[in-house]
């Protein structure tokens, strides 16, 4: 996506109901996927305020109006469960600025937003008690949304989760082999393969009943929560355009690949590669202090269990990318995928090992 001009920026702002006008754009890089401006604002009163101007790359969100009707049904129910609680809607919750035509998309792909002041997103835990805090937001979001009507929103992203998709998919690409890399990682496809029956767990558990279908955020990293610039606390869970229907373990399960373990995902060294469980408590206690009676105690005993289906599933698309011949994910040089794969891989059989440990960290939680 082009980066507009100033000039274009202002007539896309002019068109939402705000009162008063813009005054200047800020663009903010951290996202990756869709153009993000922070929008000073005069009112007509001379007050000054802040909006967040965003244009959705349709490119990975081909359906816009469904994303749109999904954000904005799961702001609207956690707003009135902010009220509810005597908490302030305009930082505790996201708004989805109208346009002037009375819908929520100005030309098929720009949205406004409320601005969440006070707060920061952090790209790592640097500060004592972030993780913690982080975790806990997430585990209020869930909260939150726990009597949402889950089988109403739209899947985005199809079998996004469903980890058994992910392995069917993940044997067509062993079967196809069609860059001709197969016989390099012969010792992962068998691994792979070990593992199988777990990924059935939680797509099983859902369609038996025995699971809840909730609302799920789908990318759960520390930088998708606002923390208080004072206090740390978080304030307001964002990047809401992967929410769909799923499982609470999901989420769980994604935060702890990347929020507990040693290394970066690519990490080349395997020696580096391992679950720290003084992270998985941390990241354990604040979701669970979050998410208070918002989870069963059979989600509750899958918790650690979800940690190694997600990591697995990951291990799935990055070697499944590599045997495909890097068709998805975005790399840095030619065995990128590969080296993904291997250090998930070998995260994933940490926390397998680990199970036991996790789980006496869940029942003292």
């Amino acid at each position: 996506m082009t980066t507009p001009t100033n000039q274009k920026l202002l007539e896309i702002s002019a068109d939402f109901e705000i009162d008063g006008k813009a005054t200047g754009f800020t663009q903010l890089t951290d996202g990756h996927i869709n153009n993000t401006f922070a929008v000073d604002w005069v009112h007509s009163d001379g007050t000054k305020d802040k909006y967040l101007l965003q244009q959705i790359n349709t490119n990975v969100f081909r359906k816009v109006d469904e994303l749109i009707k999904n954000i904005n049904g799961v702001c609207e129910h956690i707003k009135k469960k902010v009220t509810e609680a005597g908490g302030d809607t305009s930082r505790e919750a996201l708004t989805l600025i109208k346009c002037k035509n009375g819908g929520y998309l100005w030309d098929g792909c720009w949205r406004m937003y409320n601005f969440i002041k006070g707060a920061s997103a952090h790209q790592s835990a640097d500060a004592p008690g972030l993780l913690f805090n982080a975790a806990k937001a997430f585990g209020k979001f869930q909260r939150q949304l726990a009597d949402y009507p889950a089988d109403t929103l739209f899947e985005t992203i199809p079998n996004f989760h469903n980890t058994v998709s992910r392995y069917n998919d993940f044997m067509k690409s062993v079967e196809l082999d069609a860059a001709g890399r197969a016989k390099e990682c012969v010792k992962e496809i068998e691994t792979i393969k070990k593992y199988e029956k777990y990924a059935h767990i939680i797509v099983d558990g859902i369609a038996e009943g025995k699971i809840p279908l909730r609302v799920t955020h789908n990318d759960t990293k520390l930088n998708n929560v606002m923390m208080d610039d004072k206090t740390n606390e978080g304030v307001c869970v964002i990047d809401l355009d992967t929410v769909m229907p799923g499982s609470l373990l999901y989420d769980f399960g994604d935060s702890i690949r990347f929020a507990a373990c040693n290394s970066a995902e690519d990490e080349p060294d395997l020696d580096k590669v391992y679950l720290r469980l003084d992270l998985f408590e941390e990241y354990t206690k604040g979701f669970l202090c979050g998410v208070g009676d918002g989870i069963t105690e059979y989600e509750k005993s899958l918790l650690p269990m979800s940690s190694f289906i997600l990591t697995y599933e990951l291990v799935l698309r990055f070697l499944g990318d590599y045997l495909n011949g890097d068709t998805y994910f975005k790399i840095g040089y030619p065995k990128h995928n590969l080296v993904r794969a291997r250090a998930q891989l070998k995260l994933a059989e940490d926390m397998f090992a680990k199970l036991d440990d996790m789980k006496k960290i869940v029942e003292n939680c």
